[in-house]
């Protein structure tokens, strides 16, 4: 046996067996019980240095001021070593008062007991999902990124322009409606996708950035009248208990202006002609959400794009308001879509404010026009 095969039989037995931490995860989780015992014993210590000063300058420090040691626990310390350092931080304050060393007032302690426990429930939150401190806030920011690039539009000829927004409900950090675009090698065909899973805020952002992922790797590999079908059984897969998305999907020929759009459960597209200046709303008799039968049947209109021509896809966010009827909301839509091709200026982000719509639920918006 050669001395480097001998090294690597080596390094295998140093391995553990399957469902056995190896070296390599048992020197990670000293180093990781390391970093939060000194962690730990340096913010104790910031607490006892802040209990001095509670007796030497009382009038200028209150209990309320280790809040700010438990605060930077939120920063570095996991669920146990959180709960140490409260621990330290509380009897701490009830032993210089049992001591009758100093009397703090009643909503003093109130308030240091309501921030230690909600500093310690946040932390717990974020431990359950293996997140810690600013390094987690890092990872959302950096998926929040990671949905917004699966939803870019890829170069287009000249003579034509995409334009879309998409807002979240409440001005959260994630959105239920996503975007996936594509464009073929050929150059020739640009597919566009519109999806409003079902949900809001955090919980419907996971599902729109797993979905985003997938729905951008089926999109473009396939022909375009297989991509629903296709979006459908992936998602009933997933069986999730609120499982459902309704999505659009348009196809456009970029050398002859045709175009294919069908619908899941989604509010229909609607095509703004630039000759006639007519507004069509194109009906596809609508298939099913995506997620709730196994064979749906999902139509599709065929149309063209003229020179000057604008299709339009939107979710339900745009037109639907509480007590309102949906027809008058596409209508005020079509209305403020009308001005933009009419003026050309704004886009869509001006197309959206002009609806008017509130922000209790997601929205977006895509133009789809060629010069």
């Amino acid at each position: 046996m050669t001395t480097q095969a001998a090294a690597r039989r080596a390094r295998r037995a140093r391995r553990s067996a399957p469902g056995e931490p190896g070296l390599r995860d048992v020197l990670r989780r000293r180093r990781l019980v390391a970093r939060q015992m000194s962690a730990t014993v340096v913010l104790a210590g910031l607490s006892f240095l802040v209990g001095a000063g509670l007796l030497t300058w009382p009038e200028w420090l209150t209990p309320a001021s280790l809040l700010f040691v438990v605060l930077l626990g939120v920063f570095v310390l996991r669920v146990r070593a959180m709960a140490v350092l409260s621990a330290v931080v509380v009897g701490q304050v009830v032993g210089l008062q049992l001591a009758g060393f100093t009397q703090f007032a009643p909503g003093d302690l109130i308030l240091l007991g309501a921030g230690v426990l909600a500093a310690v429930a946040f932390v717990r939150s974020r431990d359950r999902l293996g997140l810690q401190g600013a390094a987690s806030d890092l990872m959302l920011v950096d998926l929040r990124d990671r949905l917004v690039a699966h939803g870019r539009i890829p170069p287009l000829p000249p003579r034509w322009r995409v334009d879309s927004v998409v807002r979240s409900a409440y001005a959260e950090a994630f959105s239920g409606d996503f975007v996936v675009a594509s464009r073929s090698r050929s150059g020739n065909l640009l597919e566009i996708v519109l999806v409003d899973v079902s949900g809001k805020g955090q919980d419907a952002g996971v599902r729109s950035l797993l979905l985003s992922g997938a729905f951008g790797g089926l999109l473009g590999t396939m022909p375009p009248e297989r991509f629903l079908p296709a979006a459908n059984r992936y998602l009933l897969a997933q069986d999730w208990p609120e499982g459902f998305a309704t999505a659009i999907h348009l196809a456009v020929r970029l050398d002859t202006g045709e175009f294919t759009v069908s619908t899941a459960g989604h509010p229909p597209a609607v095509q703004l002609h630039a000759g006639s200046g007519l507004i069509q709303v194109l009906a596809t008799n609508p298939g099913p959400a995506l997620g709730i039968v196994a064979s749906p049947v999902f139509g599709a209109h065929h149309g063209t794009l003229a020179p000057g021509d604008t299709v339009m896809l939107y979710t339900d966010g745009l037109v639907e308001t509480p007590g309102a009827d949906v027809e008058l909301g596409i209508d005020r839509l079509m209305g403020e879509a009308e001005r933009f091709v009419a003026t050309r200026s704004g886009g869509a982000d001006a197309v959206l404010d002009g609806v008017r719509a509130g922000d209790t639920d997601d929205r977006a918006l895509i133009l789809v026009h060629r010069d």
